[in-house]
């Protein structure tokens, strides 16, 4: 399958569209070891190996930006509070985006550059995951690198930065705790597309799907009455996930209205939901959750629509809280949109 991962028209949906399969061999080799193609651990001074790949990215976004120069901070280098048409371009996410022009597996990056990119962007993600992100992004995108690009808003090393790494079906950001409220430094978006656009019931290959299945568990154990609030008929837009204006507008079973039991399955459906993203990450997540209530405040929702091959194992499905969503798309293939803070006032966009 060729595909060409620049769009015609940014309107068109995004996942319509083909990926050349630039550098397969060299990429498809670093798939298959897991491990990077470029000299990641060499990076971070004193570190090697697995304690390389679990540093936090910051420190190597402060050498980036200093190493870039007046040209290349012209194309990939904003203020702060840059907006364009969509608002606050560091609170922006799409399922598929460019957030700038150059390519990082380009001749606008120098190797040492590229090198330091690779290293930011696998420091978003617990070791354990590095090699099914890598595959992710060889189905997806031809391979790391080969369509993704990166932003950087604010000045590394002071109070106030981000790092942004998009492509499709990838939204990374990194911030430094830059705003304190958001978990990930702000909204990010991960998915999957397999073997194909359309994929069968059981999403063979899918990286992400174990996440459905574990939700389905949650479902599997509901009595009637908790059946009929968590299963609604129809998902709401994918990329509706702004936190609502009060409480009693979010839909499905309230967890606190669960049993022992089920509360503890649904605890295990956000471990695993965070378990790919770095401890610091993971802990982030968990801080906003409890300044909202817990998982007690959030509520399931099961859609009937999107059942692939109609089994009853619900492809698209959605937690949510008073600032919280993860919104899980499986049909026709894996869309998870994350939005997740401390401050239900807090204005992101999404296209």
């Amino acid at each position: 399958m060729q595909f060409d991962p620049h769009p015609s028209s940014p309107e068109l949906n995004p996942d319509s569209f083909t990926i050349t399969r630039r550098h397969f061999v060299r990429t498809m080799g670093a798939a298959i070891a897991g491990t990077p193609f470029l000299g990641v651990d060499g990076l971070l001074a004193g570190q090697t190996g697995d304690a390389a790949k679990t540093a936090a990215p910051e420190p190597l976004v402060k050498q980036l930006f200093e190493s870039l120069t007046p040209a290349q901070k012209s194309k990939v280098c904003f203020d702060w509070d840059h907006k364009d048409k969509n608002g606050l371009l560091r609170q922006h996410v799409r399922a598929n985006w460019n957030i700038t022009e150059p390519i990082v597996n380009s001749d606008f990056f120098t190797k040492d550059q590229q090198e330091k990119i690779e290293a930011i962007f696998f420091g978003h993600f617990d070791p354990s995951w590095h090699k099914k992100i890598r595959k992710q992004l060889m189905d997806d995108q031809g391979g790391y690198g080969e369509d993704q690009s990166i932003a950087i808003f604010g000045t590394p090393g002071t109070d106030q930065f981000q790092f942004v790494m998009t492509g499709r079906h990838t939204t990374v950001r990194s911030d430094g705790d830059s705003a304190e409220h958001l978990a990930f430094g702000g909204p990010i978006f991960y998915g999957h597309a397999a073997e194909e656009f359309n994929e069968t019931a059981g999403h063979p290959g899918n990286v992400f799907w174990e996440q459905a299945l574990k939700a389905n568990q949650v479902y599997k154990i509901l009595d009637g009455n908790q059946r009929k609030a968590a299963l609604i008929p129809k998902a709401p837009p994918e990329t509706k996930i702004q936190f609502k204006k009060s409480a009693d507008q979010i839909t499905g079973l309230q967890i606190s209205d669960m049993t022992k039991d089920q509360k503890q399955e649904m605890q295990s459906v956000l471990n695993l939901l965070i378990e790919p993203f770095r401890t610091s990450d993971q802990k982030e997540v968990k801080k906003c959750i409890e300044a909202q209530g817990g998982l007690d405040q959030c509520r399931i929702s099961f859609y009937q629509a999107g059942d692939i091959g109609n089994d009853g194992i619900w492809d698209n499905w959605r937690l949510e809280g008073p600032a919280f969503v993860w919104h899980y798309r499986g049909a026709p293939h894996v869309h998870v949109w994350v939005n997740i803070s401390a401050d239900p006032h807090t204005q992101i966009s999404a296209t």
